[in-house]
Order: C-alpha cells, then structure tokens, then sequence
C-alpha cells in the first residue's frame, strides 16, 4: 500500500473531481484538493504546529472541511472533527480538552464557534480561520494560506483522525490512537480492510450521506481519495434525494446508518421504483444495531450488496459480513477482522457460546481517553482486552451479536431488560417513524419499561395508537420486556450516526416527573 494520496491522482488525472456537493454541483477536483491541502499545511506550518499537534474542524459538511483534514493528514497532525450540531460550551469543552492549536470554521458556525472561544474552558487561539472571507475574528483560511510563503515547507508525514465519541451517556470521550507518521501514501493499517471487504477503487463514486465528523464518514470518504474515487457529499441526508443522486452519479457505494434504511423503506413504492440505483454495488451500514426486518426489507430490495461492519470509534475491533453470511445468521454483525471478541459476565468469567454478556476484545489496537486515565482503566483488564461496553453474543460458529450497551440496560426486578428488543419492534411497525426505550425509577421494581415513539407522517399521537402499539409488541415479546406505558413525541435526540441520546430522554423525564 504505497502511493495512496491525493497529490498522485493529481498528477496523473488533475480534472478528475474528488467530490461532488450534493446540493449544488460544485465539483472539488484532485488538483484542487492537492493544491488547497498543501497551502493550510504550509499554513499550519508556519504558525508553529508540528507533528503531533492537534486541529480542530467545527463545520458543516462544507467544501472546505476535506481540504482541511488532508491538510492535517499529510502534515503528521492529528485532526478533531467537530459535531457541527454542539453548542458553545461543548465546544469549548473538546477545543480545552484536545489541547487544540488551530480551529477552522464556517460562517453557519462562527456564532457558535466564537462563543465557545470566550469560555474560559476554551484554549487561548491565536489560530482561528474561517472558510470565507475574515469575519467574527476569524482569519480568511483561503487568504492567510496563499499568502503563507511557499518556501515553508512541511516535513510531511501521515497524521491521524483524534475523534472524540458522540457522548450519549455523558461527556465526549476523546479517543487517541497511535500517531502512524508514515511516509505520505502510506496510510493507517485499517484502510486495507476497507478496500478488500468492499472493492474500493478508483472507478468507485461514493454517496456520502452522513455528517463528515463522523469517524466513518470521514474515513471512507478519505480512503476513496486515497485511489482516486469520486465521493459525492450530501449536506443533508433525505431519502428520496439520495434515490435521485444514485441515479445522476451512478453511484456505486454508500454508507447509511439503519434510520436512514427505514426511512428508505418508508416512502412510498411508486417513489422508491421510480429511480434506477443499479449501479450500486456496496450498501455499507453499520454505527447503530439495524432492526432484522429492515435490513431484510433493503437486501430484498437491493439485491445481496449491503455490507455490515461493528467497530467503534476507539477501533478496538472489528467485525464483518455480507448479506449473504447476514441471511444465514440474521441479526449477527460478522465475524472479527481485528480482535478476538470475548464475552465475559459481570465477574469477568468468559461466558459460552449463546450468552450474553460484555464484549471485550483482545487486539493489537491500543486506544487510551485523553485526559481520563479512570475510563481509560475501566476500558481494560488485566489480560489487556480492551471494551467499550457493548453488550452481546456469539454464536457456535463465531459470528457476534450486539444486543444493546451497558449504559442502557433495565434491570427491572432483578431482570436485565435489552431496550433494543423493543425498539427494534416499534420501529418496524408502519405507523412509528423512531422509538427510544429506557428505563425510568419504579418503587416497587427498581425500574420499569418505557417508551417515547414519534408517529409516522399521517399518523395522529394518542390513546388509542398507545394501545395498539403496545398490543402489537405484547404479541412479539415477553411482558417483562414491553413498556409499561408510551409517551409520543415529534423528534428524538439523535446523533447523526443514528445513536440515541437518551440520557437526554432519561433527564426530561425526570424533570417533568
């Protein structure tokens, strides 16, 4: 795996376009991206960052954040993709907590941005760029960069993503990994596993539809920049849009979380016949657990090219399979490509095929929280396995299923409750467009069972679809299991890789409690 950069299309192909925004049509070319890359680089340079240091990216899926995290990528940097959807003190918060050197933003976002900076959380930055013209104290990134002599030049060497989690049970953790610094084109050791489960090259043209400061988002679009694929960026993911760009592009790949699948499924059928998406030959999805009947619903839709992978931002292991394994064990995530997965109950025993209990895995990844050496010890035993407090199985022939996360789980009279169960049941009825299920204090059983469900287009909140709901999920699954009451709502507290934010959940309702 040498030579796998940008400035080598750039050379031998330079129109060739990198990516595509969705919305308007304005098409990056490899050239472009090579150039633009080179000069923040020698930006970041000139201002003193050296390998190892860190820059923050807090926008929108903006033309500019690619340019930016190349230019991070071949400086031997490490790069914070920030949620384009914080609020100023989270923001501040992971700018203090990464010990960032630069930021870069957009217009959207400099309100935000500049808020955060005058938090006394927030690092003193004398580094702040705008992708535009200067305003709100930030520097004109595209002036400040062709202005920085070209006589700098950069020791470049590869640097590396420093995502942080999405922070659903609590604070964003910040995950750092290993600093490859590799010779340019020689990229981190899991970009291998990326071309050869899911034959990404330089003919790919890849939809893009989630937010870019996604860990995965962000690593396939920069694995296809690596052979010299088009990627095509949605700002915003709608369903029937993604339909009509397939078709326009001829799109081949694409990475969707489940609510994306089910909101596919949703629209109507002369809708979703209407376009022609032959072409794709890779439906990646994975970030979130997909409900069996909807991935069903998609494979026979489809075709047999939906791809699953498990991992996770610390990248502690990673599992695959295609649909053809899936339809032989439905439900399951794949086998392990990096890792051993292990499950072990709450006394740290391995558990036998069949039960469920903690993933842990035993890898040659390392991974360690910054600034958190207690969960970083929590996140690993004395046999150096390593886990991020998913709950599951494995089968008899090896294959994992995740069964939900720790933090989630209901102990309701002494039983654990997995909420996936059934939300996974109320998502696949026609009438629910999303569902969280959580457990809520209960005097005489510690905690029970409840739901917040958001109603299908169409379809009017109230008694009597409560009553139906929860006759149809008594009808699938044990009593114990079901809520005891459903409340509706007309959004949930998503992260943009479908993960539910119920804490937010749990805090609102104990406020109105």
């Amino acid at each position: 795996m040498e030579d796998m950069f940008p400035d080598v299309i750039a050379a031998s192909d330079p129109d060739r376009p990198a990516y595509i925004m969705a919305a308007s049509g304005l098409a990056v070319s490899y050239a472009e991206l090579t150039r633009d890359s080179k000069a923040i680089s020698r930006l970041l340079w000139s201002r003193g960052l050296r390998h190892g240091d860190t820059i923050a990216i807090f926008m929108e899926n903006h033309p500019a954040l690619l340019k930016v995290a190349w230019a991070a990528q071949r400086t031997g940097l490490r790069y914070v993709a920030l949620s384009s959807r914080l609020t100023a003190p989270e923001v501040a918060y992971i700018l203090g907590d990464s010990d960032t050197r630069a930021l870069f933003t957009t217009d959207a976002l400099a309100e935000t941005a500049t808020a955060a900076l005058e938090l006394p959380e927030a690092p003193a930055l004398d580094n702040r760029f705008i992708a535009s013209t200067a305003a709100h104290g930030f520097a004109d990134m595209t002036a400040e960069a062709e202005a920085t002599p070209i006589d700098v030049e950069p020791d470049e060497r590869e640097g590396i993503d420093f995502l942080y989690s999405s922070g659903t049970t609590g604070k964003p953790k910040g995950v750092m990994t290993p600093l490859p610094l590799n010779e340019l084109g020689v990229p981190p050791g899991f970009y291998a596993i990326f071309y050869a489960l899911w034959n990404i090259t330089a003919e790919t043209v890849y939809l893009s539809p989630a937010p870019l400061f996604h860990a995965a988002p962000l690593r396939i679009n920069m694995a296809v920049h690596r052979v010299g694929g088009t990627c095509i960026i949605m700002e915003k993911f709608e369903p029937e849009a993604a339909l009509e760009l397939v078709q326009k592009h001829r799109v081949t790949h694409t990475q969707m979380v489940p609510a994306m699948f089910a909101r596919m499924l949703k629209l109507p059928d002369e809708v979703r016949t209407a376009y022609d998406v032959s072409s794709l030959t890779c439906v990646i999805h994975a970030a979130a657990p997909c409900p069996v009947e909807i991935k069903r619903a998609m494979i026979d839709w489809l075709g047999p090219v939906i791809y699953e992978y498990y991992s996770a931002t610390e990248a502690y292991l990673f599992t695959a399979l295609d649909s053809n394994e899936w339809l032989a064990h439905p439900g399951s995530v794949g086998k392990p490509l990096i890792g051993t997965p292990h499950i072990l109950d709450p006394l740290g025993e391995e558990l036998p095929a069949g039960e469920t209990g903690q993933i842990w895995s035993e890898s040659p990844a390392t991974f360690e929280y910054r600034n958190a050496p207690e969960k970083t010890a929590e996140s690993h035993n004395d046999s150096g396995w390593s886990t991020v407090g998913d709950i599951g199985y494995l089968d008899e022939d090896g294959y994992l299923y995740i069964s939900d996360r720790r933090a989630d789980m209901i102990i309701r009279g002494g039983v654990n409750v997995y909420p996936r169960e059934s939300e996974d049941a109320l998502i696949e009825h026609p009438k629910v467009a999303d569902a969280a299920v959580f457990g809520i204090p209960d005097d005489d059983l510690g905690e029970a069972v409840h739901a917040v469900v958001v109603p299908a287009h169409g379809h009017a909140a109230g008694p009597d679809l409560a009553d139906e709901l929860l006759a149809y999920l008594h009808e699938r699954l044990a009593k114990y299991k079901c809520p005891a009451a459903i409340e509706f709502a007309t959004e949930l507290p998503r992260h943009a890789t479908g993960k539910l934010y119920k804490r937010l959940l749990k805090d609102a309702y104990r406020q109105e409690a």
